[in-house]
């Protein structure tokens, strides 16, 4: 496939000048300014930009700012009739690969610059694509001894690379806030920022200005315009935790934004254009959350673009002594004591154990026993958990019953008000309402 070269200049024999002189080798497209130029470079990629100094409207030197922030990977060469040596030290500044001044010697001139700046060009690629290719091997700070994690982390990294949006699926504490900075970190937009929002942990009359920000005089209190989380995201991963926990009206306008990446601030008219890689993660079965009307299906689909299941910690159980010692070791550093090993005795209780918090739970448990060991080993007394505790599924099942009881409980003494019985239980009236429709109870 032959290199593309832009070249940009205010007059046509210039442009046709140059053209002639690359075509053979090159394809060639030309614009006649800056702007135009910036036009093109948005919505194609080209080899190697050559653009005259001074032109009417975006001069050369405005073209190469602009690419600075736009199309930073593409390499420039600046011509001019000037020859000014101020100019050149700025254009070089900017990042200009080479200076040349007009009337040029010979089209051959050309030829051989243009060549040697997009030989550079290629052997940086190159070595950028072996960089990436060195760096999508899981780091050593990931703890993956089993198979399902195993499989986990090469899901992850087979998307990494792409603006694909992800879905990650599992139980709570399993570890999906790490996958995603995983995939943040191997991907090409490691060196933008990864801002994570907890959808459930904002009210939901906030979350919305917390996403797209708000204007000034937007709500009472909003005495200066705040960039959101969006915007704060752009060019990098933003991470949207608890995704089914989000409103329904919020859905809408989280679906406008992944489809056409714009959005308004809270009390704004003016359309904002981003550029972010969305990964979002729940607990909740969306399948279900689409039939009790709490969740979006449209919006489901476009997040289950690549869906990644996490399993929980009792399925990959060759994870739980690997992810022990590793806490043991940053927990202990943090706390300025030796890091202690675990006898024959903890390890078994460890492995015996169902781990319904999972990975979150363990680093807890750890961190206990730390405050709590008084000799070089942790030994099983020194760990909270009940090894006759239920098994992961009776378990989860005992807490529903326990809390479908204290919820008809609560509704019954407010009269089956259930506004009065979100509030007095501390959770949304939207997730009132769906746990309702769970137990087939009519309130008003």
């Amino acid at each position: 496939m032959k290199h593309r070269i832009l070249v940009v200049d205010d007059e046509p024999g210039q442009r046709q000048f140059i053209g002639g002189a690359l075509a053979r080798q090159y394809e060639v497209v030309t614009a006649a300014d800056g702007r135009e130029a910036s036009e093109l470079l948005a919505a194609r990629s080209f080899s190697l930009v050559i653009t005259d100094e001074r032109m009417p409207g975006m001069g050369g030197i405005e073209l190469i700012r602009w690419m600075r922030e736009h199309a930073p990977e593409t390499p420039v060469i600046v011509l001019t009739a000037y020859g000014s040596v101020e100019t050149a030290v700025e254009a070089i500044k900017l990042g200009a690969e080479e200076y040349l001044t007009k009337p040029l010697e010979s089209p051959e001139e050309l030829r051989v610059v243009a060549g040697r700046v997009i030989g550079r060009s290629d052997l940086r690629n190159r070595s950028l694509l072996h960089q990436q290719e060195t760096d999508a091997a899981i780091p050593p700070d990931i703890i993956a001894e089993s198979e399902g994690s195993r499989r986990v982390f090469r899901l992850a990294e087979q998307v990494a690379g792409q603006p694909t949006t992800v879905l990650l699926t599992g139980e709570s504490g399993t570890g999906k806030e790490v996958v995603a900075r995983f995939i943040h970190r191997q991907s090409p937009r490691r060196r933008h920022a990864f801002v994570a929002v907890n959808c459930a942990a904002i009210p939901e009359p906030l979350l919305e200005s917390e996403l797209f920000g708000h204007e000034k005089g937007a709500f009472t209190g909003a005495t200066q315009a705040r960039r959101g989380r969006f915007e704060l995201a752009s060019g990098g991963t933003l991470f949207l935790d608890e995704i089914a926990d989000m409103g329904v009206e919020l859905q809408a306008k989280l679906l406008r934004v992944l489809q056409e990446q714009q959005f308004e601030r809270v009390g704004g008219d003016r359309s904002i254009s981003v550029d972010v890689r969305v990964i979002a993660a729940t607990n909740r079965s969306l399948s279900e959350a689409i039939a009790g009307k709490s969740f979006r299906e449209d919006l489901y689909y476009r997040l289950n673009v690549f869906p990644i299941p996490i399993p929980p910690l009792r399925e990959r159980r060759e994870d739980i002594l690997p992810l022990a010692d590793f806490f043991a070791r940053s927990l202990a550093a943090r706390m300025g004591k030796p890091a202690p090993g675990f006898t024959p005795a903890a390890r078994e209780l460890l492995l015996r154990y169902e781990w319904p918090g999972n990975v979150r739970e363990l680093s807890n448990a750890v961190e206990r026993a730390l405050i709590l060991v008084e000799g070089g080993e942790i030994d099983r007394d020194d760990l909270p958990m009940n090894p006759a505790a239920p098994a992961g599924a009776a378990r989860a099942g005992l807490l529903a019953q326990v809390e479908r009881e204290a919820i008809l409980a609560a509704l019954e003494r407010h009269g089956g008000d259930r506004r009065a019985t979100a509030g007095e239980l501390g959770i949304s009236l939207r997730t009132l309402q769906y746990r309702l429709k769970e137990y087939g109870v009519a309130g008003r």
